[in-house]
């Protein structure tokens, strides 16, 4: 009789090389079936809801549950403790999926986007192929939203990553301290008892949540990806398999008793119903893998410990429940991949019913195949062909991978270490903002920066390390223009302030003044109000400010130049905020006059943020990959209100020479504007001095 099939990638109950000596526990199908249950959440909260379901998180807990599970019973029962035999298990397992649709993916990715997005793409890839893809997107500070046509088709491995990572830490415990007993003792079978992995599981389990819950309310877009939050999920289901595998069996009468009977059945059917209805009631991206994420963990673990015997379990482990848990891993492989494309082809924000209802079809295909194709073959024997074809075949596509990748990066570092090498520019060929501002013509020429190098084209602050990172309370200070002169601008606020030093930096050398900047991203100067990082919370922010504020009073500089605008959520134009009014209220009480410039516009279409270089490497043109002006900005400066109750507010306004008429282009006078979504470029920024130099001229006196 064959052995049961196991799907890859989750229930790794690898049989021992040694017979065991003790009875192996039954398998549990209903949470094969329970793994199913999850992964189809994932898919319909994914395409059709835009939401994070928590069934990932129910996939943690019973990754966590099964493989310690195994690994105990290994250790127990005198079996080979070499971790590089279970890793190659692990990835042979994980490894042929995952690198099968990472080359699904690189080959969708090559026809159906602009090459702008290959090299984050390519990133992403080598990082799936080696488990490193949630640090990959922790540090690319990609927030894990509904999805749209921007988001990346490799988002969805972060879990995959973890999991893998999770592998490597059990291993090392489990068998590191039955390895460690056995040379201690000189017996073969020797291993710690379960309550010793209990404790150390339990323990570290309510460490990494603690740290999870702490960073909820710090930096949740880095906190959703982090292992060290993420752990918690995973080692509380290793503890419950230690606590399984040292409890003693209840008497048979017991078992048998009709109270606990319902005891059980009540305890599935509530932990069935909580599963379900997590994603309707919870807000996972915001929430996860904070305490919130007790509600898909506890439920989960609700439904191990009922057992198999109650009507939830047999629904589980019924026809449907046992295949729709064979393809999970697949399944969850290859849905968002095929999402992602299709919106990206569509150019849509979000799946209708029917297009939906497409892409889950097809998912289930390609998911089926793939148990087919792939994931039964490796099961076989060791030495048959099929299971030896595959693993070298995915082989062979991982180094292929990995040496696209990085060719690809190399021709992209190259290409910006040449744009860094050329700080002029033709002032014919390229005038830039002069052709706005000055009435400059511009002959057809190529594009600068290339598209490619955009994102490179960063300002000094930001090559220099001069800006704080989204951690970092300290108030990080560095200095430009003329290091000598008596009159010195502090530079201070978010990304959006310092895109400007580019300019200052020029003007001060040239018009002698010093630049003092206190930057930090994602934070402008706020005092009054918690600013928000995306939906979170961003209390470094308001600490950050509270430091720079005291800095910038003992400084005494001539001016403050920050921003004075942001884009109005949820619909068109630009306004000042109040907490923007109340730092300018404070810099005044300490006798410093605000330069207040008039933020950029950001590009949004539809309802979802775009690159210029991405639309402009589509086929789109300066003008269509521009942003509308009335849609991006206020016909009257919002800034003019605060200036009139506060005469040392001086407003800068530039959006002149980044808006020609009713659209602010992508590329004005052949020099590219933005290089993401909403910052300007160092090379644009350069055009802009002689513009920036006349407003501040005006504003000041200075010249």
């Amino acid at each position: 009789m064959p052995a049961p099939y196991q799907p890859a990638g989750v229930s790794v109950g690898d049989v021992p090389g040694v017979a065991q000596t003790a009875p192996r526990p039954p398998l549990r199908e209903d949470l094969n079936g329970l793994r199913g249950v999850a992964i189809a959440l994932v898919v319909v909260f994914h395409v059709w809801m835009g939401r994070v379901s928590g069934g990932v998180d129910v996939f943690l807990v019973l990754t966590g549950f099964f493989f310690t599970a195994s690994l105990i019973r290994t250790a127990q029962s005198g079996g080979s403790l070499n971790p590089f035999t279970r890793i190659g298990r692990v990835l042979r397992r994980l490894g042929p999926p995952l690198v099968l649709v990472l080359v699904g993916v690189a080959v969708a990715t090559a026809l159906l986007l602009p090459r702008t997005r290959w090299v984050d793409i390519a990133n992403q890839v080598v990082s799936g192929v080696f488990f490193y893809a949630n640090w990959e997107l922790a540090w690319t500070s990609q927030d894990y939203l509904a999805a749209d046509p921007s988001v990346s088709p490799l988002q969805h491995l972060w879990s995959v990553a973890v999991q893998f990572q999770f592998y490597l830490v059990a291993i090392v415990v489990v068998f590191g301290l039955a390895g460690v007993l056995r040379r201690s003792r000189g017996v073969h079978r020797a291993s710690p008892p379960p309550h010793v992995y209990l404790v150390l599981f339990a323990g570290a389990s309510l460490v990494s949540f603690v740290y999870a819950a702490d960073g909820t309310s710090r930096l949740q877009s880095w906190n959703y990806y982090d292992t060290g939050a993420r752990l918690w999920e995973i080692l509380l289901g290793g503890a419950v398999a230690a606590l399984f595998a040292a409890r003693h069996p209840r008497p048979t009468h017991e078992r048998r008793s009709s109270e606990f009977r319902t005891g059980r059945t009540a305890l599935a059917v509530l932990g069935l119903a909580a599963v379900v209805a997590c994603g309707f009631l919870l807000d996972g991206v915001n929430e996860f893998p904070g305490p919130w994420a007790l509600f898909p963990v506890l439920a989960t673990i609700a439904l191990i410990a009922a057992g198999p015997d109650t009507s939830v379990g047999h629904l589980l482990r019924s026809r449907f429940g046992l295949w729709l848990g064979s393809i999970a891993f697949p399944l969850y492989l290859w849905h968002w991949p095929l999402l992602i494309f299709t919106l990206a082809y569509s150019g849509k924000p979000s799946a209708d019913l029917a297009t939906g209802a497409a892409i889950i079809a097809a998912s289930v295909v390609l998911a089926m195949a793939t148990v087919r194709l792939v994931e039964k073959p490796l099961q076989a024997p060791g030495g048959s062909i099929p299971r030896i074809a595959i693993t070298a075949t995915a082989a062979v596509l991982a180094a292929a991978l990995v040496c696209g990748s990085a060719g690809w990066n190399f021709y992209i570092q190259r290409s910006v270490s040449d744009l860094q090498a050329s700080d002029e520019l033709d002032p014919f060929t390229y005038p830039g903002a002069r052709e706005l501002t000055d009435g400059a013509t511009a002959p057809d020429a190529d594009v600068v920066p290339a598209l490619f190098s955009a994102p490179e084209d960063l300002p000094v602050t930001s090559v220099e390390g001069c800006i704080a990172d989204f951690e970092t309370r300290d108030a990080i200070s560095c200095e430009y223009g003329d290091l000598s002169a008596s009159r010195t601008i502090a530079l201070a606020g978010s990304s959006h302030a310092e895109h400007w030093v580019t300019a200052l930096d020029m003007l001060g050398r040239d018009r002698g003044f010093r630049v003092v900047t206190f930057l930090k991203m994602g934070c402008p100067l706020t005092l009054g109000t918690m600013p928000m990082l995306g939906e979170s919370e961003y209390p470094d922010c308001l600490d950050w400010t509270q430091t720079v504020m005291s800095e910038v009073e003992q400084l005494g500089p001539d001016y403050v130049f920050t921003t004075s605008t942001r884009p109005r959520e949820g619909g068109q134009g630009d306004y000042t905020p109040d907490f923007y009014v109340n730092v300018w209220n404070e810099l005044t009480s300490y006798g410093i006059p605000i330069l207040a410039m008039r933020d950029t516009p950001w590009l949004v279409k539809d309802g979802v943020v775009y690159r210029a270089i991405d639309c402009l490497a589509d086929g789109g043109s300066a003008m269509s990959c521009g942003m509308p002006r009335g849609a991006a900005l206020d016909p009257i400066n919002p800034t003019l209100a605060s200036s009139f109750r506060l005469p040392t507010v001086r407003p800068l306004d530039l959006t002149s020479a980044l808006c020609d008429g009713p659209i602010c282009p992508a590329v004005v006078g052949n020099v590219l504007v933005y290089r993401d979504e909403h910052h300007l470029t160092a090379t644009y920024v350069r055009t802009l001095t002689s513009e920036l130099g006349r407003e501040i001229a005006a504003s000041t006196g200075w010249w």
